[in-house]
């Protein structure tokens, strides 16, 4: 710990012995906070070797200072500054001692006005019953077998190299089994080279939009939409158009109209179990708006998050599979399939726009965590994440007709919904309780839930909850169910 030779100095002409000099040093720094609590501290021996004195000194201030309750020695542990400082009395701390902190504003300039404010929840309080915006069930998650994957994967000579840099575009191994997974079940005739792995959907969002954009660009945008990816849109400085989402998806009338008037660089749209609606845009309005975009040459970002979790029927091939003009880039991601905390998605395009995402990817993440994705690559490959998918499905559709004839039976009288056809949320109308209130006091009784801010695009407000059903069994869906209609009553 090289900085004690800046922070420690000792005068061997003076007449106070060198371990009080040493003992009070250490004092001055831990109270003035340059030396924190919990510090674990080296040895006396390195401590020694550092300030160029006798070992048995450093003993010697080492006890001092544990006498007086300023550190602590743990058997095979090593020696910390201690959590509670001592009080001293009746001296007071001089100013100049006073512990420091990091003052709330900078002494330099900079511009907090660009930074958009962004509500961000922590993770989950414990014991409460959580109506997420529609995320998977983290407990039936293949953890066991990801680590396990990880651990083998650790003692071999041949992945050693993925604990360097490199590979900004994803492990090779995991790019060739997206690319015959995605053709098998999406039919997306698709090479390693056209896809880039990335940190989840947003992160492919955004790569795609600031590959793409530039300040005063026209986007268009499903209205209400998702308000993840028109912030980004907002951060490179582009124009935001909204188009209105029906119970058929986007409307592709109204969509045509906008081109034949403005120039459109990017069309942002959700063709399965839309968010916040999660209607599906009918195979119709698919190909026509597969049309415009080869018409007006604008480019189609295909969020596809949770493709596998169709219920009604099959789903419908992505607009990717039917794109012929390289119009398309796809966006899809494993945190919807395994659990938000497994940061792995992908985007798929022409190589040449996947290649200049990569080297954008490179500037601002370096790359992705090699580790985990050969490790699920090697889940792909062995059928666990394609049991996982299978399992998870029937299970969540069981749970979306549970939670639905809650709705209907419970809290019928109180709210309008329609029965979503995939996805893991219900877009719900509370039609007279105000959902900023419900959600507040809901909370107080011990259930998380949104309320409309998060979906409402201002002036508009829907007064619409996305309930998360998929994460929940059928006992903690009766519970907050319950708690709402409590409420309501």
């Amino acid at each position: 710990m090289e900085l004690l030779q800046e922070l420690i100095k000792i005068d061997h002409q003076a007449e106070m012995p060198v371990y009080i000099q040493i003992t009070n040093a250490f004092i001055h720094h831990i109270r003035a906070g340059r030396l924190r609590k919990g510090l674990r501290l080296p040895g006396s021996r390195e401590v020694a070797t550092l300030l160029g004195i006798n070992r048995m000194t450093m003993v010697a201030a080492y006890d001092e200072l544990k006498a007086q309750g300023w550190i602590e020695m743990l058997p095979r542990t090593g020696t910390f500054v201690t959590q509670d400082l001592p009080v001293l009395k009746p001296g007071r701390i001089k100013e100049e001692e006073k512990v420091f902190t990091i003052p709330a504003k900078p002494s330099f300039h900079f511009d907090e006005k660009h930074i958009i404010p962004v509500f961000s929840s922590d993770f989950p309080e414990g014991g409460k019953i959580i109506l997420n915006d529609g995320f998977p069930d983290s407990r039936l998650a293949p953890v066991e077998r990801l680590v396990s994957s990880m651990r083998s994967l650790v003692r071999l000579a041949t992945q050693r190299k993925y604990f360097m840099y490199g590979g900004a575009q994803g492990t090779e191994k995991l790019r060739h089994i997206l690319a015959d997974f995605l053709s098998d079940t999406r039919g997306l005739p698709v090479s390693p080279a056209n896809i880039l792995v990335t940190r989840g959907a947003q992160q492919g969002i955004y790569l795609a939009a600031h590959t793409l954009l530039q300040p005063g660009d026209h986007v268009v945008v499903g209205e209400p939409g998702y308000a993840g990816a028109n912030l980004i849109f907002r951060y490179t400085g582009a124009k935001i158009i909204s188009v209105p989402v029906d119970e058929e998806g986007m409307d592709i009338d109204k969509l045509e109209d906008i081109c034949k008037k403005k120039k459109i660089k990017l069309v942002y749209v959700i063709p399965h179990h839309h968010h916040p609606t999660t209607v599906t845009l009918t195979p119709e309005r698919r190909i026509r708006l597969l049309e415009l975009a080869a018409k007006y040459k604008f480019a189609l970002i295909e969020d596809d998050y949770d493709y596998d979790f169709h219920y009604a029927s099959k789903p419908i091939m992505p607009m990717a599979s039917l794109d012929r003009h390289g119009s398309v880039i796809y966006i899809g991601t494993l945190t919807k399939t395994l659990a938000p905390a497994i940061r792995v998605g992908f985007m798929v395009a022409p190589e040449q726009f996947t290649t200049a995402a990569t080297h954008l990817r490179k500037a601002v993440d370096t790359q992705g965590d090699s580790l985990l994705e050969n490790a699920l690559a090697d889940l792909y490959k062995d059928g666990t994440i394609g049991r996982h998918i299978r399992k998870s499905v029937k299970l969540y559709k069981e749970r979306r007709d549970h939670f639905c004839n809650l709705l209907r039976t419970e809290l019928g009288a109180h709210v309008s919904f329609k029965i979503p056809d995939g996805g893991m949320s219900v877009w719900t109308k509370f039609l007279s309780a105000d959902t900023m209130e419900l959600s507040a006091n809901a909370y107080r009784k011990g259930l998380v839930m949104g309320n409309s801010r998060d979906y409402d695009t201002y002036p508009k407000r829907y007064n619409s909850v996305r309930m998360g059903f998929a994460s929940l069994n059928f006992r903690e869906q009766e519970k907050a169910v319950d708690i709402l209609k409590g409420l309501l009553r």
